[in-house]
């Protein structure tokens, strides 16, 4: 793999202003994903996971929200500096993301095989036949069965698993260096979610992809990636690789949501649960995860805690560490 990595976060903030106030959806985040790497973005609804890869794509709806500082680099070039039309040639054909629920993400009315191609003939300067061609190539490589035939299907024809891969399709479609895959598994039963996500994993090999896995689900975290950033209220509270974090979590919060996640061997009558729920004005001067914390002290509530470097690549934001 190469050292220098394929995408570089530095202090990214992106807030919405409203009536209500300013929220601070995602609040100063540092994030790198390396070259064929599976980085896992975790945390509860509402953490701002969503809009951090909606702030790489530059597609924040404007108004209310705003990219109000940092930088986005990906292949060594500033995303948040490109034009309109540069970022245009960008998603689809270098970074496409996987939107959540195919559902409502697929045009009703316009056949699957329609909707992988526009990618291929907007990105790759192919004849109508060899659209065709590369639409049931990549239709046939997320086991789509039949794909000959269900090319000319529209979305309604599918279940819920195949209208997944027809979205994975069409993130692959134009061979990307980096995939933004956000709960590609959500609403899924267990085994159609095992077949996704080993096909994930399959086209991480096959196209030496990058992919950044948004999710809530610490088990999809576990089978699937390679470190792991822990996001609560717009932060990156804790970053490791995977094996640390489930070994030797450091945050409150990262604990927290491990130790809620039903063990096949051990009998409790109760999981333990964070009390509270995830802030939404995001405008406390300390640390916004205190309210929720058992261990809290009084600096906690009056400043934000420092990144502390822990031991390699695993750093925690937490005034325990300090």
């Amino acid at each position: 793999m190469n050292p220098r990595p394929l995408l570089n976060i530095f202090n990214l903030k992106t807030h919405f202003f409203l009536k209500k106030g300013v929220v601070k959806a995602v609040d100063g985040i540092n994030l790198k994903i390396g070259r064929e790497e599976i980085l896992g973005l975790v945390g509860e609804s509402g953490c701002g996971k969503s809009m951090t890869a909606y702030s790489i794509l530059r597609l924040i709806p404007t108004p209310p929200g705003r990219i109000v500082g940092g930088q986005i680099l990906f292949e060594n070039e500033d995303l948040l500096r490109k034009t309109e039309r540069e970022m245009r040639e960008i998603r689809g054909k270098k970074i496409s993301m996987i939107f959540q629920d195919p559902g409502s993400f697929l045009n009703p009315v316009y056949k699957v095989g329609d909707q992988i191609a526009e990618s291929i003939r907007l990105h790759q300067d192919l004849g109508r036949k060899k659209v065709r061609e590369k639409t049931l190539q990549v239709m046939e490589i997320v086991k789509i069965p039949d794909a000959n035939i269900r090319i000319d299907a529209y979305p309604h024809q599918f279940s819920g698993g195949m209208k997944q891969r027809i979205l994975l399709a069409i993130a692959i479609s134009c061979n990307p260096t980096l995939i933004l895959a956000d709960e590609p598994t959500t609403a899924l039963d267990v085994t159609i979610q095992a077949q996704i996500l080993d096909l994930l994993s399959e086209l991480r090999e096959k196209f030496h992809t990058s992919i950044l896995l948004i999710t809530h689900d610490l088990g999809v975290i576990a089978q699937l990636c390679d470190k792991v950033a822990v996001m609560y209220c717009g932060r990156i509270v804790e970053y490791a690789d995977i094996f640390h974090i489930f070994k030797n979590p450091a945050h409150p919060y990262t604990r927290g949501l491990l130790q809620s996640i039903p063990m096949p061997f051990e009998s409790r009558e109760k999981l333990p649960t964070i009390k509270g729920n995830v802030a939404e004005s995001r405008n406390m001067e300390g640390c916004e995860f205190a309210p929720r914390c058992s261990q809290a002290n009084d600096i906690c509530l009056q400043r934000k805690p420092p990144e502390v470097n822990l031991e390699q690549e695993h750093t925690v934001a937490c005034f325990l560490y300090e």
